[in-house]
């Protein structure tokens, strides 16, 4: 499978940063968090959150098909519509059985979780809802994605907690290369900003504790950095081989042509101290490209604002590659995505590659000494012919992607 060339030929966002593509990346490149006090966990140890604005689920895919489906799946549901129209695909008319659905996620629906556990226990277990598993079960992202668009090829979600978006694109990658799809839908999404799934982070000391400036709270690789902010939201790619995009005169905005993954067997939570585990994901992708490490431009580092991550991975990427690479990490602006976080950051990475464009890592106002990495502290424009995308998860799961231009 080594070498072949996926082509994205579609992508849609629902982030922090907006309901779209276009929102999402305009807020990624100003470098300004929309990081604000969430009245949801006013009771919570930490109440700050980057939720995504102005979501009307109801507007979006309709009152009746929206009061169905859990936060997590109506976020894919909306970003796969804008991917496949960017894509200029027709589901009514394609081959729905050559079609794969792979999709990333950490924990399902926790939303509809909380609040059947809060009717069982008010009302009894009589008054729970019918619709409690068909909602929450992590398997029903792909599900009702293949409900909505009529694909009837493989149809999966991975779980490999925050590296699960990007972990769902490179099984998609190899669905592609041994012909058992024609056309893969990608991605991730995560709906997980629940006072109960806060509380555990929170008592993980994982989450920012900046109240005081919630819009400053994720900085990552940043001296002062004190943990991650919460966000929630999707990722859709619309992947085809690269051959056959061109044969339907697809636009292409970049291509997929390196996938690695790893585990790092070492702790539950933690990241291997070495960042020895992350290295080994990104070795395996640049052989897959045919690459090597002096050939890397730029890093969409997974960067989570924890100090742990970012000090692990800041001193992998030093010793792994050699050609002095520009790293950002998004999720100053749009916080810790989750089982999203891998999917978006691919999307903004093709469109780093295709824009010959990296944004900023917001609020880098004190760079951590430790680290001595190139990081982008403002919007740089450059020609990159070859870029990573890097994700990690608990339990020590890592994926990274290398993405070239079109």
């Amino acid at each position: 499978m080594a070498g072949i060339d996926v082509a994205v030929t579609g992508v849609g966002m629902v982030t922090p940063g907006g309901v779209g593509v276009v929102p999402t990346w305009a807020a990624v490149r100003s470098g300004r968090s929309p990081a604000a006090f969430d009245p949801v966990l006013e009771s919570n140890p930490v109440r700050i959150s980057c939720r995504v604005p102005g979501f009307d689920p109801d507007a979006l895919l309709g009152a009746r098909r929206a009061l169905r489906l859990d936060r997590f799946v109506q976020f894919a549901l909306v970003a796969a519509r804008e991917a496949l129209a960017d894509a200029g695909l027709d589901t009514k008319t394609w081959d729905g059985a050559r079609v794969g659905v792979v999709l990333g996620n950490g924990d399902g629906g926790p939303e509809t979780v909380e609040a059947q556990h809060r009717v069982m226990l008010r009302d009894g277990p009589g008054r729970v809802s019918s619709l409690l598993l068909p909602m929450q079960l992590p398997n029903m992202l792909a599900g009702q994605a293949a409900i909505e668009f009529g694909a009837t090829g493989p149809n999966l979600v991975v779980s490999t907690a925050c590296a699960s978006g990007t972990t769902a694109i490179g099984v998609a990658r190899d669905l592609l290369a041994l012909d058992r799809c024609d056309v893969v839908l990608t991605g991730g999404s995560e709906a997980l900003i629940t006072p109960l799934a806060m509380a555990g982070f929170a008592q993980m000391g994982a989450l920012s504790r900046r109240e005081d400036d919630p819009a400053a709270a994720s900085r990552p690789f940043d001296a002062d950095r004190d943990g991650f902010v919460a966000g929630e939201g999707a990722g859709i790619l619309i992947l085809e081989r690269l051959r056959d995009a061109r044969a339907r005169g697809a636009r292409v905005r970049g291509r997929i042509v390196g996938y690695g993954a790893s585990a790092d067997a070492h702790h539950m939570t933690s990241p291997h101290p070495t960042g020895a585990g992350i290295e080994s994901a990104v070795r395996a992708a640049l052989a897959d490209a045919g690459a090597g490490p002096g050939d890397v431009q730029h890093v969409n580092a997974h960067g989570t604002s924890t100090p742990l991550n970012d000090l692990a991975e800041a001193r992998m990427l030093k010793r792994t590659l050699t050609g002095d690479p520009l790293v950002t990490s998004t999720k100053g602006v749009t916080g810790h995505l989750l089982g999203a976080a891998g999917a978006v950051e691919a999307i903004l990475t093709v469109l780093s590659v295709d824009q010959a464009l990296v944004p900023p890592t917001a609020n880098l106002t004190h760079p951590d000494p430790g680290i001595d990495i190139k990081i982008a502290v403002s919007e740089t424009s450059m020609p990159i012919d070859l870029a990573l995308s890097n994700s990690s998860g608990f339990g020590g799961q890592n994926a990274v992607l290398a993405i070239a231009a079109a």
